[in-house]
């Protein structure tokens, strides 16, 4: 016999409900697309995220692949020329005869070639410094075809042309 059904038996658990081979497939793709989205993003090695969150925005980092912002001149134009730095000389260019007539007239070299001349010994700068000058003035009058040393020159070859018009007269 069957047994009647009674109110305490009514509260069995539904059968599932079997799903269709549609709904089987849909969430087997998106299981699939799920896992396919796992791990990094793409090209994460490049961008260099390596900082946590707050301090990554709060420091925005320069893009390293920015170079510099000068413009760069594309083809032939006339750009000035930069000019080479010319050291400035302690005097400016001078003649030949105008240094040489500064150097003559130097109060300093003429004291201290008085203080020479008297027997005074100076001191190692004073007498260098003394010696360029020197020097210099020799340079300049050579350059002019100035020299100490035409006056005795002129006076000798006279002296030796006295002796060989002597000579040559046949007198002593």
């Amino acid at each position: 016999m069957k047994k009647p059904t009674s109110a305490a038996g009514a509260k069995r658990p539904a059968k599932a409900r079997r799903k269709t081979r549609e709904e089987l497939n849909q969430e087997a793709r998106d299981r699939k697309r799920d896992k396919k989205h796992r791990g990094h993003a793409a090209g994460s090695r490049a961008s260099g995220s390596g900082e946590s969150g707050a301090s990554a925005k709060n420091k925005q980092q320069k893009d390293p692949r920015i170079g510099s912002k000068t413009p760069v001149p594309l083809g032939v134009t006339d750009a000035p020329v930069t000019r080479q730095h010319k050291p400035k000389s302690e005097k400016p260019m001078l003649s030949p005869q105008a240094e040489l007539d500064l150097l003559e007239n130097d109060e300093r070299l003429d004291a201290l070639l008085e203080r020479l001349e008297e027997g005074e010994t100076l001191n190692a700068e004073e007498q260098s410094w003394v010696d360029a000058k020197l020097d210099r003035i020799d340079e300049l009058m050579q350059k002019l075809g100035l020299s100490y040393d035409d006056e005795e020159e002129e006076e000798e070859e006279e002296e030796k042309q006295d002796d060989m018009m002597r000579l040559l007269k046949g007198g002593n």
